[in-house]
């Protein structure tokens, strides 16, 4: 299908007495649309996350952003630099909090549900890297009907805020869920990647994993060394087979 011509803006999201910065990107045609929530990396809603944001609502979806470090550090937004990575972390995995990430994207979910061109049953989330964990458990909301974890670390063995590891939640998947893996990840060994694979399985949870032979961690980003053409780009087009597929753009 041809890009939608799209607008974009930011929005505020009401939770819990607390405004969340949110990215919005949407078709400028009228119509009925799906929404996906886009979840970003430990590097905040930075270039990278808003053009996948814009990238998804070309293909026809109303995608929003939401700032997952909003309680931590509002508006972060930073590069790829050892010092970028280590201050990222510590916000993601030292300071948030699973149940209050749920609650941001049920917030983000609930946003989208008032905008007229927003199809009410119908919304999918994508995330990488720390997002990629945090898609995982979004998986589990019942609003969530088709969902791409890219690269989630740390699914096996932890969950954010501790607590019974993200891998637990696998039988509270809803819908569909494709998980996207760089075998050269040395975050995520193989077998952690087989673990994920054998949990949707036992489940019986609709799902596909996509490994990728030579691709690292953030495989999918063109602003970092580890970016693969190849593998990004065949996942891209799993990506919107998925969402074309269940969500019905």
């Amino acid at each position: 299908m041809a890009k939608q011509i799209i607008d974009t803006t930011n929005v505020k999201l009401l939770q819990d007495n607390l405004q969340i910065s949110a990215y919005l990107a949407q078709p400028q045609a009228p119509g009925a649309y799906p929404g996906v929530v886009v979840l970003q990396e430990i590097f905040g809603v930075n270039l990278h996350i808003r053009e996948v944001t814009e990238r998804i609502a070309q293909q026809g979806y109303v995608a929003i952003a939401p700032a997952l470090f909003q309680r931590q550090a509002p508006d972060f937004e930073t590069g790829y630099t050892p010092e970028d990575m280590k201050m990222g972390r510590e916000y993601a995995w030292q300071q948030t909090q699973a149940s209050e990430l749920l609650s941001d994207i049920q917030s983000a979910i609930d946003y989208l549900k008032t905008l007229p061109q927003v199809k009410p049953d119908s919304f999918g989330c994508i995330g990488f890297c720390f997002g990629g964990h945090v898609a995982y458990l979004a998986a589990t909301l019942p609003d969530i009907k088709a969902t791409a974890s890219f690269y989630g670390a740390g699914i096996t063995a932890r969950t954010p805020g501790g607590g019974a590891p993200t891998i637990t939640s696998t039988p509270d998947i809803k819908g569909t869920i494709y998980t996207f893996f760089g075998m050269e990840d040395e975050f995520i060994p193989a077998e952690q990647v087989d673990q994920i694979a054998a949990e949707l399985e036992k489940y019986k949870i609709s799902h596909r994993v996509f490994r990728y032979d030579g691709s690292d961690h953030g495989f999918f980003c063109d602003h970092r060394a580890s970016y693969n053409p190849k593998a990004a780009a065949d996942a891209w087009e799993q990506v919107k087979q998925l969402f074309g597929s269940v969500l019905g753009a």
